[in-house]
């Protein structure tokens, strides 16, 4: 339709969507269960789906608030549920969750396939599998993986795996066309969604919003990055990536603005790296000197502890804002042998021509 932009057509589909609790009573309800779950661990009262319920909870307020040392408190959690109920599924398929997180993916799968013979249903672990799977490039094996779980059943969990599977898919021939699919199967998730909780769904709505950045769609990532702020105003990743989306349209202040914030309450380096870098664009050298030391001797902490899970965005930094593109090279090497994506093979390419090898 002349004079509709694709971003329109993105909001009128949004428009009216599942209504949800507000996010503030939302987070303090999510505090005051963690904060009751670790209660009764202290004394040895919690039953094997608390602990599950602890950890799954723990690494959710993690993820929403950009906290990198709160998931690795998830890590020691998932160890002890595993210790505390060996018998039982549901530690193994939390403690896969926490190793992919990390990208230890050998790991995530060997939990995987433990928990599906201790009885995990094999459509949550198709759904898991797959998303290790899209995280290595292997994307048909993660979307016959889908195809499988959906087979089996067609709700909010099955669909919107299928969504992140298209998404994600860089080896597609026709990347505009797969992000329409993509976007078709997101909106179709959020229409089965029939829970009042806006964690899932401002979830899905961040997820889709980072693939239309990664895509170059920043309008259209807005819309729905902005729908899961609605839901959630502290959603600290998609509050990062609305950031991201301001400075592609040139809101340089926004952008900088919105990043001050989150550099006071994230240890994720990723938003002093972005500010960095906008500063030091705009002529405030000073502090964008200080933030870029700053995620430095982050990134050097995090690869210590996490190297497979940091090695691609500590290349990132290296290559940018950091000044040594030598050692962005060797690291997204060793990126690239991780996770051989056409991402990974992306940003070799871009260090390979920072140092003159092409």
């Amino acid at each position: 339709m002349s004079g509709v932009t694709a971003a329109d057509r993105a909001g009128g589909d949004l428009a009216g969507g599942p209504r949800t609790t507000a996010g503030v009573i939302a987070m303090g309800n999510l505090d005051a269960r963690i904060e009751g779950l670790a209660a009764q661990a202290v004394p040895g009262r919690l039953t094997a789906a608390g602990w599950g319920e602890l950890v799954e909870l723990t690494a959710l307020r993690g993820h929403v608030g950009g906290r990198i040392d709160e998931v690795e408190r998830v890590a020691a959690l998932a160890d002890m549920f595993v210790d505390r109920a060996p018998g039982d599924p549901r530690p193994l398929l939390a403690r896969a969750g926490v190793a992919a997180h990390f990208h230890r993916f050998a790991a995530a799968l060997d939990d995987l396939e433990a928990a599906a013979v201790l009885g995990l249903d094999r459509c949550t672990v198709d759904v898991e599998r797959a998303a290790v799977c899209q995280a290595v490039g292997r994307y048909d094996e993660a979307h016959a993986l889908c195809r499988r779980a959906l087979s089996r059943r067609r709700d909010f969990g099955t669909v919107a795996a299928m969504a992140r599977c298209h998404a994600d898919n860089g080896g597609a021939a026709h990347e505009a066309d797969e992000a329409a699919e993509a976007e078709t199967w997101f909106l179709a998730a959020r229409r089965a969604y029939r829970g009042v909780s806006p964690f899932p769904l401002a979830i899905l709505e961040f997820q889709c919003g980072r693939m239309w950045l990664v895509r170059g769609g920043p309008a259209r990532a807005r819309t729905w990055l902005e729908s899961a702020v609605a839901r959630l105003p502290s959603y600290v990743p998609a509050l990062g990536h609305l950031a991201e989306a301001d400075a592609a349209e040139g809101r340089r202040a926004a952008a900088v603005e919105r990043l001050r914030r989150l550099v006071l309450v994230s240890d994720d380096p990723e938003y002093a790296t972005g500010l960095a870098r906008l500063l030091g664009g705009c002529g405030a050298s000073a502090e964008a000197r200080f933030w870029r030391a700053r995620a430095a001797a982050r990134y050097e902490e995090l690869m210590a502890r996490h190297p497979e899970a940091y090695v691609d965005h500590a290349a990132e930094f290296w290559l940018t804002v950091g000044g040594d593109p030598q050692r962005a090279l060797r690291l997204s090497l060793q990126n690239l042998a991780h996770r051989p994506t056409p991402r990974a093979r992306a940003l070799v390419d871009r260090a390979r021509c920072r140092v003159g090898q092409r």
